[in-house]
């Protein structure tokens, strides 16, 4: 049985910068960025069951590009939660001030 997706606001917004950010360094790149990410969503929705990083929070790696989706699973409303999407280059702290 597929999972729901749902994206916080936060991640909303890593994804946006992520793909400005990639269409500033070259015209498509951003594209590329957000299709690779896709596949990795539709990967998730079939099978969100990685290994817990943190409290709860479990990390999928994107294969192309140096980002990792920071994700809960809720399995009593079969729901995937998007809680970031983060540069691996970035400092980690930037996930403690969320």
């Amino acid at each position: 049985m597929a999972f729901h997706i749902l994206f916080e606001p936060e991640a909303i917004q890593d994804v946006q910068e992520g793909i400005d950010w990639y269409e500033s360094v070259q015209e498509g790149l951003g594209v590329s960025f957000y299709e690779e990410l896709n596949k990795s969503i539709d990967y998730l929705r079939e099978n969100p069951y990685f290994r817990i990083r943190y409290d709860q929070v479990r990390c999928l790696p994107l294969k192309k590009f140096p980002f990792m989706i920071h994700f809960t699973v809720d399995e009593k409303n079969n729901s995937v939660v998007i809680r970031a999407v983060f540069n691996t280059f970035l400092s980690p702290e930037r996930w403690k001030d969320r």
